[in-house]
């Protein structure tokens, strides 16, 4: 496709490159693939000490925007300099006032300051701004598309939607192009806050050039050799809202002489006390916490699996997850699951048909329906071959590409 045919947007993102936002990757890889000229623009740089393959693919150059404003002072005051007089600059000045009085935060603040960043430095062949989560990223991309006089869509996923005020919520989907997000039940929750044309679904959706065919074949342990335990798998950062503890309470119910091992994969804030947990419950010998990996660990680990778990639930600031990519995963690999039924992951699975489904925060619950896929090889069988079914089906990740390219104005 040649240079002229692609249309340039600039993907706003809070940090690049994240190992926990592989589906952000896997978009801006596949939408580079077809044609897509593309920028990304980062709230912060990056923490995380190791990179997916994926992102090795990703031709895009990286803009850093000030993390924060008192570290680059000298950058944002040249930035305000050169876009003060723009015609757009008065009006995204009014427009974050009227935000800060309704929001009096440091964070309000720096979102302008980037912003003017942002409006500064935009290379001059970007024409459409996008930003990856409607809270902050949003917040930045629209004042610098009202500034620049740049139109501007979003990606709503899940914490950005559940912690951002309505009125603010409101006001963006007004302002906004359009908005894409990944489950019919964030639809729902968008369309009722404003124009629902503005609002489609687009799931995230598996690529399969990445995850392969599941494996033909898994031993059919059965929990009662303490030598071949059944291997018990969960992936997500140890925050509030994945309900770890809630797994870890649960597997503390089961049978003292059932065997098995948990691997968790992932790092964050709450590892030490999820650690400290497993140990008064004496599960230190039967949790392996494996920290952050790699997209290509993490299928390894799918595969060598034999059951996938995760409880999910609203957490104190009201944050959950939508559909965690993670049970998508898992099930591209055959592997089976249990999760809650919060949020959308109704949505992906069917109780007892493609998983095992429990209300959340309920480990006793949870207990039961662990015991069933460690005791019962068939049914692990049965409900993994049904879910590796219904995601290949159903959760391609070609579709919502196509959808995403058409809406960036590539040639379908």
């Amino acid at each position: 496709m040649s240079r002229e045919t692609q249309v340039p947007v600039a993907f706003v993102l809070k940090g690049y490159p994240r190992l926990s936002e592989t589906f952000i990757a896997q978009e801006i890889a596949a939408l580079e693939q077809r044609g897509l000229d593309i920028l990304i623009v980062s709230l912060r740089h990056p923490t995380d000490h190791k990179r997916h393959a994926l992102h090795e693919r990703i031709r895009a150059s990286v803009l850093y925007l000030p993390e924060y404003l008192y570290q680059e002072p000298i950058r944002v005051l040249k930035s305000w300099w050169r876009v003060r007089r723009l015609p757009g600059y008065k009006t995204a000045r009014a427009l974050w006032w009227r935000d800060l009085k309704r929001d009096l935060t440091p964070n309000r603040i720096r979102r302008f300051g980037q912003a003017l960043v942002l409006a500064a430095e935009l290379p001059e062949r970007i024409r459409h701004l996008h930003a990856h989560f409607i809270h902050t990223p949003g917040s930045v991309t629209r004042y610098a598309a009202r500034i620049l006089g740049l139109p501007w869509s979003a990606s709503a996923h899940a914490r950005d939607i559940w912690i951002t005020p309505e009125w603010e919520k409101r006001e963006k989907l007004a302002d906004c192009q359009w908005i894409v997000t990944c489950t019919a039940h964030n639809v729902a929750h968008l369309t009722a806050l404003g124009d629902p044309s503005k609002v489609a679904l687009v799931y995230h959706g598996v690529d399969f050039t990445r995850f392969p065919e599941p494996p033909h074949w898994r031993p059919a342990r059965d929990g009662r050799d303490a030598a071949d335990p059944v291997r018990l798998l969960t992936v997500g950062r140890a925050v509030e809202k994945k309900g770890f503890d809630t797994l870890l309470e649960a597997l503390a119910l089961l049978p003292k002489d059932l065997h098995w091992r948990l691997t968790h994969i992932g790092g964050g804030p709450l590892l030490p006390k999820l650690q400290q947990q497993a140990e008064r419950l004496g599960l230190q010998d039967r949790v392996e916490w494996a920290g952050p990996q790699a997209q290509d660990a993490v299928i390894a680990a799918y595969r060598a699996a034999d059951a996938f778990a995760i409880a999910c639930r609203r957490d104190k600031e009201g944050d959950m997850d939508g559909l965690p990519n993670v049970l998508l995963e898992a099930q591209s690999q055959g592997l089976p699951c249990v999760a809650s039924t919060i949020s959308a992951i109704p949505e992906l699975i069917t109780d007892s048909e493609s998983g095992l489904l429990v209300p959340p925060e309920d480990p006793q619950a949870l207990a039961v329906a662990l015991s069933h896929l460690i005791l019962d090889p068939a049914l692990r069988q049965r409900i993994g071959l049904a879910g590796a079914a219904r995601v290949r089906k159903h959760f391609e990740m070609t579709s919502g590409i196509t959808e995403l390219a058409r809406r960036f104005g590539l040639p379908a």
